[in-house]
């Protein structure tokens, strides 16, 4: 029996994840949970669950969680603080961190401190300090598993091989809800961008599909996971998704991960792994399979996928500064306040305005948070600016 905190329980990770806990009763126990503001959720899964711990980030939804629940289970302060001491408390054999965005740095960090094992669901913490997450699971011989199918399908495809043994990754991506648009993708609108053609996800993930941005995201992220040079990683659109992922070796064989699209299979495997157990997930029918197609990526249209790129080549904080101004333009998309294609021009112009001091030394945890504090900023303010000017254009055509 093994102990499990999940840090974001409420979202589609999470969901899925307690769903293939509670089919492997014997197997796992959940010791914590954790929320951002769904308290109707979190009581739904407190109650049928019994965890011992419990957070809400939203400090005001924390104080309405504790009086509904107080009696049922401990519940702990409010923000990234209340995580982090739940995880300490806890002491759970495996984290798996499916909390959306950079916020999920500093608890990743205490999973690896106070855990076994630490299920890697959110890729922005691996994208700002991918290098040190990892340097640190080694020292504290702590795993790290990949929870996204597509790094979780190069996981397995390795299954151990030396990376001096791979001559490339193959990345394979759905391409989104736009890939095949031949519309204005300006007028485009959230709820379109938010209907992804395979996976049921969270709204900025969802977002991130849309623009392509996720697979950069991705890409980092599986540089900093296996060591892989950037070089190595090629991006291929496959809209079917039955292909995770694969790994073409030196010798020319290709080892590939493939199953139905469904986030328990990988979610399941990261928890079980290295055995592996039935499930419930529909198994894949090659008979019934629908042909399977390969494009190259657009990356004139999609120009966030190619900013991530090179972010990554740069190195530096630069990864950074490229997740922390996306998290906050597709913040503002989802807010109604400006478009969809203003979402990769202001990450474009966020990173023509860093320069980056920090290449000739070590980078540090307060570097990564004064870097990504930083580009929010600077996003928030282009993004006025812009505004400000077309209201002042608009009011002078009135004129």
């Amino acid at each position: 029996m093994k102990d499990i905190v999940i840090l974001g329980s409420t979202g589609s990770i999470g969901n899925n994840a307690l769903d293939v806990i509670s089919k492997k009763p014997d197997l796992f126990r959940v010791k914590a949970i954790t929320a951002n503001s769904n308290i109707k959720k979190l009581i739904e899964q407190t109650y049928k669950f019994s965890p011992k711990y419990v957070s809400v980030f939203d400090e005001k939804k924390n104080i309405e969680f504790r009086k509904i629940v107080s009696k049922k289970v401990k519940v702990l302060s409010p923000g990234v603080q209340g995580i982090c001491e739940l995880i300490e408390l806890s002491k759970p054999d495996i984290v798996l961190s499916a909390i959306s965005g950079a916020v999920g740095l500093l608890p990743i960090i205490t999973a690896i401190k106070n855990s076994k094992r630490v299920c890697i669901a959110n890729k922005e913490p691996m994208v700002m300090a991918g290098d040190m997450i990892v340097k640190l699971a080694k020292k504290k011989n702590v795993e790290i598993i990949p929870v996204d199918s597509e790094p979780s399908a190069i996981f397995q495809s390795l299954k151990g091989t030396e990376i001096s043994r791979v001559s490339k990754i193959i990345l394979t991506a759905s391409g989104g809800p736009f890939y095949n648009f031949k519309g204005e993708l300006s007028n485009v609108k959230l709820k379109d961008a938010l209907k992804h053609p395979k996976w049921k996800m969270g709204k900025k993930i969802s977002i991130d599909s849309a623009t392509l941005m996720n697979k950069g995201l991705e890409a980092i992220e599986i540089k900093n996971l296996f060591s892989v040079d950037i070089n190595k990683i090629d991006i291929v659109i496959h809209p079917q998704s039955v292909i995770h992922s694969a790994v073409e070796f030196i010798d020319g064989s290709i080892i590939a991960q493939l199953s139905n699209p469904d986030m328990r299979l990988p979610i399941q495997f990261s928890l079980t792994y290295p055995e592996r157990c039935p499930s419930s997930v529909k198994k894949l029918d090659l008979f019934e399979t629908e042909k399977l197609e390969f494009y190259r990526p657009d990356f004139k249209k999609f120009k966030s996928l190619d900013m991530a790129l090179k972010a990554a080549k740069a190195g530096g904080l630069y990864p950074t500064i490229l997740n922390g101004a996306n998290e906050k333009a597709v913040e503002l998309f989802i807010a109604g306040k400006i478009k969809f294609t203003d979402i990769s021009d202001t990450v474009e112009r966020v990173i023509s305005l860093w320069k980056d001091s920090n290449s000739y030394k070590k980078i540090t945890i307060a570097d990564i948070i004064e870097a990504d504090n930083w580009s929010r900023e600077k996003a928030l303010s282009v993004t006025q600016m812009t505004r400000t000017k077309k209201q002042e254009f608009l009011c002078f055509y009135q004129y």
